[in-house]
């Protein structure tokens, strides 16, 4: 399904391939592309867009709401036939949705959810992903002191993934076994926010500190440096893939990466928003389903797709994919790891 969004589309809506053949300009509202996963994410979009005959414009809002509302108006003063927002803010996008339906521009939320209707959500199942990382790291660590180190208070996947994570361990800290420590939001996922927000946890425990709930594998990389400086190595968990956090779990500094294969997300994204700028209904788009798990209860088309825990047992999920070399992934491995013989 995920490999052949825009061709069942095609199949079972209304609208023309001649539609397609046109040319449509998809814009493209990226909130920061710092990290290291947004390049695999646009690559696989715009290759996507541009099978499709269609052409690929973005912008870089650089961690800026207000930056993020002009580019939009911006990419469709250039004639954008469809956006995909990749939000900063989730209450300050309000204003760009707004202006993108008056002009009846389609929109899809791409990865970061906007509560409207009016917007197709695509993302992987953030609750699940939280879910895994909490999973992973309990196995190890099934009691103890833990820390949670959440994302931007603005992103609500930051509380999707900590939906995920409590409902794994909730049952652990009313028995007593798992005591939450330190709980904190690291402003733009940044793993420099995030390494300061676990010395403090450190420092406030005395290093009393067992394993660490870290929602994205850039923040895991400063919470393992917060531990590396007090000699420390505990469970970790994070999420994204991120080639150094595959070598960490490699190393076993980290003890699971949640990859969210961005190459799938950047392509259906691409397919999708091809699809809507040439005349589909937001509910035509094969394999969505309705979402109302956001602050307001909004009911949203959407995609969720599903992510791949990746371990010391199966690393060679992502070596096999070509998502990381051999090498990058088991420089300084640990006996043992699957992939890495």
């Amino acid at each position: 399904m995920r490999n052949a969004v825009l061709v069942a589309l095609l199949a079972t809506t209304s609208f023309s391939t001649a539609a397609l053949a046109e040319g449509k300009i998809i814009g493209v509202s990226w909130a920061s592309f710092q990290e290291e996963r947004w390049k695999i994410d646009e690559a696989a979009m715009k290759a996507a867009i541009e099978a499709a005959g269609d052409t690929y414009i973005s912008a870089d809002a650089q961690s800026s709401s207000a930056k993020q509302l002009t580019d939009i108006e911006a990419l469709i003063a250039q004639g954008a036939n469809a956006l995909i927002i990749n939000a900063w803010d989730k209450d300050a996008i309000g204003p760009a949705i707004e202006g993108a339906a008056a002009e009846g521009i389609p929109v899809v939320g791409y990865d970061r959810l906007i509560e409207d209707d009016r917007t197709f959500y695509l993302t992987f199942d953030n609750v699940g992903v939280g879910r895994i990382i909490a999973e992973e790291v309990s196995k190890v660590a099934p009691k103890g002191n833990y820390a949670i180190i959440k994302g931007d208070p603005g992103d609500p996947n930051a509380g999707f993934l900590l939906q995920g994570m409590m409902s794994v361990i909730q049952g652990a800290v009313d028995s007593g076994d798992i005591k939450i420590v330190g709980e904190s939001f690291s402003d733009g996922w940044k793993p420099e926010n995030a390494q300061k927000n676990m010395e403090q946890i450190l420092t406030a425990n005395g290093n009393a500190v067992d394993a660490v709930l870290s929602q994205n594998d850039g923040m895991a990389g400063g919470v393992v440096a917060a531990l590396a400086a007090q000699g420390l190595v505990i469970p970790v968990g994070g999420q994204d893939g991120d080639l150094a956090a595959i070598n960490r779990v490699a190393r076993g500094t980290q003890t699971v990466s949640v990859w969210k294969d961005s190459r799938q997300l950047g392509k259906a994204a691409g397919e999708i928003a091809s699809a809507l700028a040439g005349g589909a209904a937001l509910d035509s788009v094969a394999g969505a389903t309705k979402f109302s798990g956001g602050e307001k209860g909004v009911e949203m088309n959407a995609i969720l797709l599903a992510p791949t825990p990746l371990t010391k047992d199966n690393i060679n999920v992502a070596i096999d994919a070509g998502h990381i070399s051999k090498e990058q992934a088991c420089e300084g491995a640990m006996a043992g790891v699957v992939g890495c013989e």
